[in-house]
């Protein structure tokens, strides 16, 4: 019995040593883990900080510890495997003595472990993929741009088949340029530049500016009725496009949300863009800031953050040059001005890189640099093709160039900074005392908005851009003010004068306050800098709160810089109704000629002729051809022998006379004078009268 129970107790007293020991080494074990793990991490978080040597001395540090950590736990994992053997051994007897072999039952506690990530097919997948495209900020973005340009445009939605927004005679000129465009794209490219107005003048289609990048929509739809109805989307959507590109400009220049918004809204629905309401290739600005803003993303190039080359991207910068392109086919009243700035960009940049080009770690890349010759090729190209026919129509008619003395009529005086147009709903009836002064006020009105001008003030003191950046924005501003003003500032000798009289195509622009899209876009990247500054205030004060409950009111009053900003762009635009379209219109062929006949009367004649186009000689455009006013003197007399054999040389097959438009004009009382002995016949078509020579 003693002997028994001797064994018995050393029996235990072995088992419950090695059991220790198991647990001293096990222990032992993970100690030495962790301590690896901790320097591996130091040295690893060392290692991306940029310190090396700080990352070898941690891990030399600890080399001693983890050696003799490492032998201890190679001891406790030999007693391990020592006592693991004894309890398999034993295991393996009872279960035999038991009768219930060697087979374990499962453990119960594992049901409780973390389960493995599900694999997704590919209809989920792609249904992820698309919910997160449909939340993107800049899905967000270009939607609440459509919906905010459909309200601050209304009601030019209303009756888009049948009135025109500000006025219908050059709103129905670019709508006739839409259609010709993707009318001639569709039947005979080669004669793009040779319309079917101005007959029987060549390359007519460049006496204005063309809007040549919308003809994609000009292949859509035939007719006054769809020319009325594209022309009220493209409006539309030149506002969406207006507001998203200053957004996105500010945005990749280091503005927050609210502070971009502001600068897309200033942008785009400034009080004094609201006088250019007739002029779709002046509200088609968009693609300036959207051009910048790719050319800055593809570059790494941001204000608030400067230069990130690891941020470069050549697809955006080549795409950023294609957006400029078709920005440039719009028209050259904002285009020239856009190519200079560009060209002058670059000239810089490229003087930049050559500086700094060995203290800077990858100034440039192969990619990028073929990104920018090819973008810049295609840019160029571009402008080269649009150009060779103004340059022709201006060889052949030299009437069409502006003088010194033209820039002054449009010249704006320093008043007009503050002067609001009278499409303006807040502004419009306060400032009529003031637009009474000025001699052309619709040229005149540059209003950017009082609430942009204090948001751009308070930006010069408390922003997120840097003081060297706030006070180049605000140079800019100044130096666009200055050549805005044209001959009033100093009589332009140290502003506009040069530039009319030394760069190609600048004598064409006649109209120098339109120099204010370049000083509202600044204005607005100024007021973009305080908003995003006040914004962070505002969050870093909600986040100190206790209880938090007046952060929702404060976040709700960073949204107020932006909604004052689009009170001020609320317009009251009048909506006019386009002229019916004659009956004779539709049926009589040309080359024809339309009386009475002027540079507004014409434009919705022009219109008229979507249709079929047919060749005639009305159209209205920025200057009068001497050929067209030929023929308007040789027809007042009409009908009569002189203008009949006139019109019968220059090739003119029909006249279709308006009843109901000669009143006042220099072509009242002829529809009293006899045919007979002319060889014309006349005929009444609908509510127009008819000669076919």
């Amino acid at each position: 019995m003693t002997s028994a129970g001797t064994a018995k107790r050393t029996g235990k007293a072995r088992r419950t040593g090695r059991a220790k020991a198991a647990g001293t080494a096990s222990t032992a074990g993970k100690t030495s883990t962790a301590g690896k793990a901790g320097a591996a991490d130091k040295a690893g978080a060392s290692a991306e900080a940029g310190n090396e040597d700080e990352a070898r001395d941690v891990t030399g540090s600890n080399g001693d510890a983890g050696e003799d950590r490492v032998t201890v736990a190679k001891a406790g994992a030999r007693d391990r495997a020592d006592a693991t053997k004894d309890d398999t051994a034993e295991k393996t007897d009872a279960s035999k003595k038991d009768g219930t072999g060697g087979d374990e039952p499962a453990d119960p506690w594992s049901a409780f472990g973390p389960a493995p990530e599900p694999v997704l097919g590919r209809p989920r997948r792609a249904v992820r993929a698309v919910g997160r495209f449909l939340v993107h900020e800049w899905t967000l973005a270009v939607v609440a741009a459509l919906a905010l340009a459909a309200a601050m445009t209304w009601p030019t939605l209303r009756y888009p088949r049948h009135t025109l927004p500000h006025d219908y005679w050059d709103p129905s000129l670019q709508a006739w340029q839409m259609a010709w465009s993707g009318h001639i794209l569709r039947t005979n490219p080669a004669q793009l530049w040779h319309s079917n107005t101005f007959y029987p003048e060549n390359w007519s289609f460049a006496f204005s500016d063309t809007l040549l990048g919308y003809a994609p929509a000009g292949l859509i739809g035939v007719g006054p009725e769809q020319a009325v109805l594209r022309y009220n989307i493209m409006f539309v959507l030149a506002h969406a496009l207006a507001a998203f590109g200053a957004y996105a400009l500010a945005r990749q220049l280091g503005a927050g949300r609210i502070g971009g918004a502001v600068a897309g809204a200033s942008f785009a629905y400034a009080p004094w863009l609201l006088a250019q309401a007739g002029h779709l290739h002046i509200i088609s600005n968009g693609g300036i800031p959207l051009a910048l803003a790719m050319l800055a993303r593809g570059h790494g190039w941001s204000l608030r953050y400067g230069y990130r080359p690891r941020r470069r991207h050549a697809g955006w910068a080549f795409a950023g040059w294609l957006v400029a392109a078709w920005q440039l086919s719009l028209g050259f009243g904002i285009g020239l001005p856009f190519a200079y700035m560009l060209a002058g960009t670059g000239l810089v940049s490229v003087v930049l890189w050559f500086v700094r080009r060995r203290r800077v770690k990858r100034p440039f890349g192969w990619r990028l640099f073929l990104a920018d010759v090819l973008g810049g090729l295609v840019f160029a190209a571009v402008g080269a093709a649009l150009a060779g026919p103004y340059f022709r129509v201006a060889e052949l008619h030299p009437n069409a160039e502006r003088t010194i003395g033209d820039i002054g009529l449009y010249s704006p005086p320093a008043s007009g900074f503050f002067t609001a147009p009278a499409e303006s709903r807040i502004w419009g009836g306060l400032h009529e005392g003031a637009r009474a002064v000025l001699p052309w006020h619709p040229e005149m009105t540059l209003l950017p908005g009082f609430v942009l001008y204090a948001l751009a003030a308070g930006g010069l003191f408390f922003s997120v851009w840097r003081v060297r950046h706030r006070i180049f924005l605000l140079a800019g501003v100044l130096v666009t003010m200055a050549l805005a003003m044209g001959t009033r500032f100093f009589g332009g000798r140290f502003t506009y004068v040069p530039l009319f009289d030394y760069l190609p195509g600048w004598s064409g622009l006649r109209t120098p306050g339109r120099m204010m899209l370049w000083t509202t876009l600044l204005l607005g990247l100024l007021a973009a800098g305080a908003v995003t500054a006040f914004c962070m205030r505002v969050r870093e004060l909600a986040a100190e709160r206790v209880p938090p409950w007046p952060g929702p009111w404060l976040r709700l009053a960073t949204l107020l810089p932006l909604a004052l900003v689009l009170v001020e762009g609320l317009n009251a635009t009048p909506q006019p109704v386009v002229p019916r379209q004659p009956a004779a219109l539709r049926t009589v062929d040309g080359p024809m000629l339309v009386l009475p006949s002027s540079q507004n009367l014409d434009q919705p004649v022009m219109l008229w002729s979507t249709d079929r186009f047919q060749p005639m000689v009305n159209g209205g455009s920025g200057f009068t051809p001497r050929s067209q006013a030929q023929i308007r003197e040789a027809t007042v007399s009409f009908p009569d022998y002189a203008s009949v054999d006139y019109l019968r040389r220059i090739g003119v097959k029909n006249v279709v006379v308006l009843r109901d438009e000669l009143e006042g004009t220099p072509w009242e009382g002829m529809l009293d004078r006899p045919v007979d002995a002319l060889g014309v016949a006349r005929e009444q078509v609908g509510e127009a009268v008819v000669f076919r020579l």
